[in-house]
């Protein structure tokens, strides 16, 4: 613990409150419109990592991860409206670490029961999985191109889909391919000669 770190503290309970109350006028910044598949995505992320940190009583990996998704509430909806969808989740993450301020904020929500009463939020699980993922492909070794997979395809799907890629497709012209070996959602390398 070191009593000079407790400014960061302080500065992410004021981006939390900045998000959700608009410090010049006191009003709600918050919109009932819905929130757009990507915030949704870090949401129920974040509401995943949380969750666990807590069970598993590593707080700064819950703190972080609430950091993470107030910066992509900030960095998405700026000075505009943010989605209640989002808000009421991120003061219910916040409640066990902050209790007061999220105590506070959960009122001005509109919420006439306390916070403490208010379930922790579930992660959807349909939000969690990757929708695609980057993965490198090595000619003979040496990284030359990366692609974007669905995660779970066959070995042989992903030999195709590297070998379908117009910088392999030039790397592997006129070559004889030796070898293609594919570990599952990491790696394609083409062995050629």
């Amino acid at each position: 613990w070191d009593t000079k770190a407790i400014v960061g503290v302080y500065r992410l309970l004021q981006r939390i409150w900045r998000n959700v109350v608009d410090e010049e006028t006191g009003e709600l910044r918050v919109g009932d419109e819905p929130a757009d598949d990507d915030t949704r995505r870090v949401l129920h992320r974040t509401i995943d990592a949380v969750r666990d940190g807590m069970e598993t009583l590593r707080f700064n990996v819950s703190i972080a991860r609430i950091t993470e998704l107030n910066n992509h509430l900030t960095s998405r909806f700026g000075e505009g409206s943010v989605p209640r969808e989002a808000v009421e989740p991120l003061v219910l993450l916040l409640a066990p670490l902050a209790p007061h301020v999220a105590e506070e904020l959960w009122h001005r929500l509109g919420h006439e029961d306390t916070v403490v009463r208010a379930p922790f939020p579930e992660a959807d699980p349909a939000y969690l999985v990757e929708e695609s993922i980057e993965i490198p492909v090595q000619v003979n070794g040496k990284v030359r191109a990366r692609i974007r997979i669905t995660p779970g395809l066959s070995q042989d799907e992903m030999i195709a889909a590297a070998q379908a890629d117009d910088q392999v497709k030039a790397l592997l012209e006129g070559k004889t391919l030796r070898k293609a070996i594919a570990v599952p959602d990491k790696l394609v390398n083409l062995v050629v000669s």
